[in-house]
């Protein structure tokens, strides 16, 4: 079997992605509801074209990215019920989010429903629960209480830049994923029901 590498550039990391603890895309795909679903390669997949892509398992996880993702900018209890019906389903589930254009970010853990660990900032706290763990210390983010003046737009860049380094010590840092982690085969990309 013929193995390439994959080495994206941090600027062409998806600006939000899921890592899923599983080794079964299918499984990923049902809980998604996604239907009409079509091989991908993990270039097409993580430029954000489509509505979702699945990638093949990498050491352990999938990662999902596209523009069905929730972003919790827009919605921060949409992303919330998104992300507890996702992982009653599939169990442990991450999710990352950091815009560029304005350092929007967001990161969270969830286990069989329950949320363990969340932080979403988008011009205010919208969403800080859990303990804080050790990966986000060690990555330096800053984290801000709810109306906490000192989430000035200098701090969101900061913690903006530095989400990548929480995911590729919570589980993977998608623009990172090389070598024999990144296997011929293809991923998915569709569409969910209804869509």
């Amino acid at each position: 079997m013929h193995r390439y590498f994959v080495q994206l550039d941090a600027r062409t990391r998806p600006e939000c992605w899921l890592a899923v603890r599983t080794t079964s895309t299918e499984n990923v795909r049902a809980a998604l509801g996604i239907h009409r679903a079509a091989p991908c390669t993990w270039a097409e997949g993580l430029a954000g074209e489509h509505e979702f892509f699945i990638s093949p398992p990498v050491h352990g996880w999938v990662i999902v990215t596209g523009q069905g993702l929730p972003l919790p900018s827009d919605d921060v209890d949409a992303t919330f019920y998104f992300l507890t019906a996702l992982s009653r389903q599939l169990g442990h589930v991450q999710y990352f989010y950091a815009r560029r254009a304005d350092a929007h970010h967001a990161w969270a853990r969830l286990d069989d429903g329950c949320v363990t660990r969340a932080f979403a900032w988008a011009e205010t706290t919208l969403w800080n629960q859990g303990n804080v763990t050790v990966p986000e210390t060690e990555a330096g983010l800053k984290l801000f209480a709810y109306a906490d003046d000192a989430a000035t737009p200098a701090a969101a860049r900061h913690n903006f830049e530095r989400v990548a380094r929480l995911a590729a010590r919570w589980s993977l840092d998608p623009a990172e994923v090389q070598g024999a982690a990144a296997p011929l085969a293809s991923g998915l990309a569709g569409e969910a029901a209804g869509t």
